[in-house]
This record gives C-alpha cells, sequence and structure tokens, in this order.
C-alpha cells in the first residue's frame, strides 16, 4: 500500500499550518500567563457547566452569541481581558455609550452561580465571558478553538476609559493603530471585525450613510452598491425608529461564515468602518484571502477567527496574584 506517497501537497501544508498555529497559540498563552486547562483539577466540570448554561440561553435567545462576542471584544480593549465590563455601579464601563446596548450579562451571572455552587471562588469572570463566547460562536456555526484560562478579575471599572474603544466611523488607519496598541495586527483586525457575521447594529449608527452623507447625487455614501440602497433605506426610514436592530450581514444574519466578507466585496456592508476593509488596500487583500480570491495565499476564515481570539483574549491579563476571583460577576469583592 503506498497511502503516505498519495498525501498531497495540500493536505501536508494543511496539517503543518494547524501545528504550527497550535505552537503559536501556546506560545502566546505561555507569555500571557495563561494555560488551557487551568481547572483541570480544581474545578474540572468548569467548562461543561459554562458551555451547558451558554447553550440554555441561546436555545431560548440567539442574540446572547453576538452579544457575548461584543461583550468579550469591549472588555478586552479597556484594561485587559478582566471583566471590568460586567462591574454595576454609576460611571462603570457598561454605562458608557459604546456598551449601552451591550448584551449577555445573565448568561454570564448564570454561569458564575452555577460555578460558585460546584468550585466556589475558583473560576474568574474573565475566564466565563472568554469561554462562553468561544462556546456562543460555536452554536452559530463557527469553529471551535482551545481556549486558555487562568485570568483573574479586575478591580477597576471607569466609563472614562472606553474612549478608545475602536468606532464605527474610524478609518482603517486609526483603526490599525487601536488594535497594534494591543499587540494585534491587520489580519487579527479583518478576522475580528468578521465576527460581525452574527451580529446586528442599530439604524442611529449608520443611517446616515443612507441620507446626509453627501451633498450631492441622492445623498448615500458612494460606497454602498446602488441596489442595496433601497433595501437599507426601507429598514431605517429616515424618520424611523433609530433604535431599530438591523443584521450586519445581509442574507446570513445569525450564522457564522464568509458571507460578511462578500457582502463587503459587493458593496452590501452596513457600517461604514467594516465597508471600509474592502475599500482600503491594506484590508482588501486580507478580505479576498478569507474569500479564496485565486491568486491569492488563502486564509480560511474561521480557523484565523480562533487564533485571533485567542490573541486578543490574552491582552492585559491579569494572573497569578493581580487582580481577585470575583464572588458575583458585577462586583468587587
Amino acid at each position: 500500500m503506498e497511502v503516505a506517497g498519495t498525501l498531497s501537497c495540500k493536505t501536508i501544508i494543511s496539517v503543518l499550518f494547524f501545528f504550527l498555529a497550535s505552537v503559536a497559540n501556546w506560545v502566546h498563552c505561555q507569555a500571557a500567563g495563561t494555560r488551557v486547562g487551568f481547572y483541570a483539577r480544581s474545578c474540572p466540570t468548569a467548562e461543561a457547566i459554562i458551555k451547558s448554561t451558554v447553550q440554555t440561553h441561546f436555545n431560548s435567545n440567539p442574540t446572547i452569541a453576538p452579544g457575548l462576542l461584543r461583550m468579550h471584544f469591549h472588555d478586552c480593549f479597556v484594561h485587559g481581558c478582566d471583566a471590568s465590563i460586567l462591574i454595576d455601579g454609576p460611571n462603570t464601563e457598561k454605562t458608557a455609550g459604546p456598551n449601552l446596548n451591550l448584551r449577555g450579562y445573565e448568561v454570564i451571572n448564570d454561569a458564575k452561580s452555577r460555578l460558585e455552587a460546584v468550585c466556589p471562588g475558583t473560576v474568574s469572570c474573565a475566564d466565563i465571558l472568554s469561554l462562553a463566547t468561544r462556546d456562543a460562536v460555536v452554536l452559530t456555526k463557527g469553529f471551535s478553538w482551545q481556549v486558555p484560562t487562568g485570568r483573574r478579575d479586575g478591580l477597576i471599572s471607569s466609563a472614562s476609559d472606553t474612549a478608545n474603544l475602536p468606532g464605527f466611523r474610524e478609518s482603517i488607519d486609526l483603526q490599525k493603530q487601536k488594535f497594534v496598541e494591543k499587540g494585534l495586527n491587520t489580519q487579527d483586525l479583518v478576522a475580528l471585525v468578521g465576527g460581525h457575521t452574527i451580529g446586528t447594529t442599530a439604524c442611529r449608527l449608520f443611517k446616515y450613510r443612507l441620507y446626509n452623507f453627501t451633498t450631492t447625487g441622492n445623498g448615500a455614501d458612494p460606497t454602498i452598491n446602488p441596489a442595496f440602497l433601497p433595501q437599507l433605506r426601507a429598514l431605517c426610514p429616515q424618520n424611523g425608529d433609530d433604535a431599530a436592530r438591523v443584521g450586519l450581514d445581509t442574507g446570513s444574519v445569525g450564522r457564522f461564515d464568509t458571507a460578511f466578507f462578500e457582502n463587503l466585496r459587493n458593496g452590501r456592508g452596513v457600517l461604514e468602518s467594516d465597508q471600509k476593509l474592502w475599500t482600503d488596500a491594506s484590508t482588501k487583500t486580507y478580505v479576498q484571502k478569507f474569500l479564496g480570491v485565486r491568486g491569492l495565499l488563502g486564509l480560511k476564515f474561521n480557523v484565523e477567527f480562533g487564533r485571533s481570539m485567542v490573541k486578543m483574549s490574552n491582552i492585559g491579563v491579569k494572573t497569578g496574584t493581580e487582580g481577585e476571583i470575583r464572588r458575583v460577576c458585577s462586583a468587587i469583592n
């Protein structure tokens, strides 16, 4: 038999790619002080409890998936991934403008309650959020990835510290700058924004693109596909409800796939910052790679998304004796 001899170069390269990706993630996690399986001895059922909790909430409300993903992103970009976004109180992070519509707090609180009943004072809220986000993405048909754990919870949460969160009207250069400051590169930027494939947004965050973007022509952003414009205007009338929700991945809302990037290629990005991923040359290349454009070395979006999530989830983590393990996620001990 010549089975080994019949392996294609493509198969060998794929195996090597996954091996190198795993090694890279392991090295990154070791440097950050986190590791996969941190609770294997101290709370062996931790990940199973979190997964079950997410599944229960997702079954009754699938919008918790994009909610948790966005919450995790907003948490990590302010003081690192330390669950500071979960703390209640006046002028905490969750009261800041960009965080007012975050969803999924009940999932984290429920998981924490279940864990405290089994392993009191052991599993951090920061780790719960990171693990729950992974589990939520998987429920929307995304690939799974190994989540390094061992984070501890932060002791500071201030609304004023959210000013540096990436914004929906920002240039690609500014977005890249904010990502670089967190140790993330341009590919990470495109991959993580690709999480919008399961997200929604409010009309108020993009309505200006439909009616008041220019003073000439029909007033719309010229990067919007003319055939798509009537659809967006119907969803968000000029004098309509600014809080109405619209899917960020037209035709594939709620399913984790590459349709989001196809929409960008076709001028069907909803947020201005999303569409800029296609119009800016430095990010367009990665969009094309995720789409498997001929002539470019392709990238598997689901795989690269997981790798970028591992990198993001290790931003500014607190480990060892830093921070604390909260008894309830909404309050410092």
